[in-house]
Parts: structure tokens; sequence; C-alpha cells
């Protein structure tokens, strides 16, 4: 099923701002009861609270008239949620559903690109790599937390497990062929030559899967490659379906390290200047 579905159920207000209701959402998501759907968005509206973020920005009280038989209508309870509330929707949906697994990759990426837009428009493409990079180190480490919370104990275990999210992201090439496809050496580490684009596409990967580690509760290193070999093929999917470039086919970067090097030194120039 296409993703182009969540797209094509969105909402635009008055003063532009997008949002989707919550039935057409349940319906979406292929959910038969409202009452179901809705003990989710309790759930979302929970995590908000928790984020110390206003709920009132991202999960409104509304109403939607639904047609009955013969020609009759009814009024029925309704949510209208920004891609935020969405997202903590789905992150608190049934997994088990297709859709929901669809649902979970689209609002992440589509809610990261939305910060980072926010976040990086004043930044060059050297300062967002090194931003990315930098939360991609942090998130890897979570990763590797929750990975052996579900059984991947040994380094070649590990190994194996980051390989199977690279092929779900990279059309079924590892770490190596990836390498091998873009030209750069064995010893080089992928992801310091990455550019923002990719980055960030690994870091919804590395994000993701520790996620749905932690919350499906995930045991077993079979069970656990299978799972990052599936997000890492759903985030994919979505970049597809939104007309992006495959990661595989992005160029090379210059080395980060390299350009971190430089970044410290014009700092201490500029300090020694003050």
């Amino acid at each position: 099923m296409s993703n182009t579905i969540f797209e094509n159920i969105k909402n635009i207000d008055e003063n532009g701002n997008e949002y989707w209701s919550a039935r057409d959402l349940q319906d979406a998501l292929e959910y038969k009861e409202f009452r179901n759907f809705e003990t989710a968005i309790k759930k979302a509206i929970i995590a908000c609270e928790n984020s110390n973020i206003n709920v009132s920005d991202h999960f409104v009280d509304a109403n939607k008239m639904i047609n009955l038989a013969k020609g009759a209508i009814r009024e029925v309870k309704d949510y209208f949620l920004s891609r935020y509330a969405c997202y903590l929707t789905v992150q608190n949906a049934d997994p088990r559903k297709e859709m929901v697994a669809l649902a979970q990759s689209y609002f992440a990426i589509q809610t990261r690109k939305q910060e980072l837009a926010e976040e990086f428009p004043r930044l060059s493409e050297d300062e967002k790599r090194l931003k990315l990079r930098g939360e991609m180190k942090t998130h890897n480490k979570m990763l590797a937390a929750a990975a052996k919370d579900a059984g991947v104990k040994t380094p070649l275990d590990y190994a194996i497990f980051q390989n199977h999210g690279y092929k779900g992201l990279y059309g079924g090439l590892d770490n190596k062929d990836i390498k091998a496809k873009k030209g750069l050496s064995e010893k080089k580490d992928l992801l310091d030559h990455m550019g923002s684009t990719e980055l960030a596409a690994n870091l919804f990967r590395a994000t993701q899967t520790e996620e749905k580690l932690r919350r499906e509760n995930i045991q077993g290193k079979y069970k656990a490659n299978e799972t990052h070999f599936e997000v890492g093929r759903k985030v994919r999917q979505t970049i597809e379906e939104l007309g992006g470039t495959m990661p595989e086919e992005l160029p090379l970067h210059e080395d980060l390290k390299k350009v971190e090097r430089r970044a410290n030194k014009s700092k201490k120039l500029a300090s020694a200047k003050e």
C-alpha cells in the first residue's frame, strides 16, 4: 500500500497549517472501531504531556458528520491531529497492522524533516552533517543497548545486526557492499562520508529500530535482525514514495573528521580575536 495515502487524507486549515482527521487516519490504518483507535490517541496525548509539549497545539477535539443509511447523518467525535500528533499516535497503535508500520515510518520521517526544515535553514551542509553525525553517535549507542537487551550479545552478532539495517535501507547492500559501490575504502567509516540527507535517513533507521525493539519487547538476535531489516526497508520505501534519491545513489562527502578539525580551528581563531 502506498504511503501517499497519508498525504491524500491530509487537510490544510485557513492559516495554511496541515492536520489529519483522526477518523480518516483510523480508516487508513484499518481500525474497525474508533474506540480502539482512540486508545492510541489517548496514549499519544500522555506522551505529549510527558514531553512538556502543549497538547492543544497538536490534538484538537472535533466532531465529524458521517452518513448513515437512507441519507441520514450523525455527528461523531473526532480529533484534528498535527503531524507530530499523528507520529505519537501511530507509535502507540497496534504494531501488528501492516498499515501501522507504514505510518510509523512515514510520520517519523516527515516529522523529522519538518524539524530539520525549522532547525537547519541557516546551517551549511557541513554544519548539518556534523550535527546529524553527533546525533547518529548518540542513537547508535542507544540502538546497541536495545539490541543487547534483545539478545544481540557479541561484536559479531552486532555487526550482523547492523548489516541487516543497512540491507533494508540500501536495497540489499551491506556495509561492505555500500562502500564498494560508492568507491570508499573498507577502512573508512561510512557514516563519516555521508551527506546530511543520507545521515538523516540512517538516523531514522536507528531511532525507529531502537524504539520498535523496546516497544514490542523483541527477543532473540534473529528477530532483532529481522526488525532492523524491516525498519530499514520501510524507511527506504518511504523515501521512494516521496520521490527521494535512494541512499546508495547519494554521493560521498569529505571525511567529517577533517570537517570537524577545520571547524574547531576556526572556532579557536575566532576566540583568539575576541
